[in-house]
């Protein structure tokens, strides 16, 4: 998958599909989604590698979320609970944190949708800045094994893409 090609079947359709209920399409926040999915799984696995190099990981989609911790917190959350609920009966997935865990692997909409809210239930506002980015990246995600290294080129990445599409 490449950056462009994420953007315009996931990203851009799970922000219309948000707006439509009252979450602003913004650009800060196309940044943001794009950056975190090629932070977490460089846009070339849908499930978690793990250290035999097989992708049977607990974390699934581009955005790398697992049953337990993204895919309960956005079904459970105050803010996102009753959208993530309602995109999981429009999309026909249990609105279980199994359900969502299994159809985001191939449903990039879906998990476009539950990474929009992940950011949107932050206190922060969107970031305009890699190092704020990469703060609300930590909060947000928590990853266990944190790459700042590669931030900084992620988000570069996403920038200059939307830059260029603007």
């Amino acid at each position: 998958m490449t950056p462009e090609l994420l953007l315009k079947t996931a990203i851009v359709p799970a922000l219309a599909y948000l707006h439509e209920r009252g979450i602003e399409d913004k650009l800060p926040a196309r940044r943001l989604m794009l950056a975190i999915a090629l932070q977490e799984s460089g846009l070339r696995h849908r499930r978690q590698v793990v250290s035999d190099g097989s992708e049977s990981g607990p974390a699934s989609s581009f955005w790398q979320f697992e049953a337990g911790g993204g895919c309960n917190g956005m079904l459970t959350h105050r803010t996102s609970a009753p959208i993530m609920r309602q995109a999981c009966a429009d999309f026909n997935v249990a609105p279980t944190p199994a359900g969502l865990w299994e159809a985001m692997r191939y449903n990039d909409v879906l998990a476009a949708i539950a990474a929009r809210l992940m950011i949107y239930v932050l206190p922060s506002m969107l970031p305009e800045r890699v190092e704020l980015g990469y703060q609300q990246y930590i909060n947000a995600w928590r990853p266990g094994k944190p790459k700042p290294a590669t931030w900084s080129a992620n988000w570069s990445t996403a920038d200059n893409l939307l830059k260029g599409a603007a």
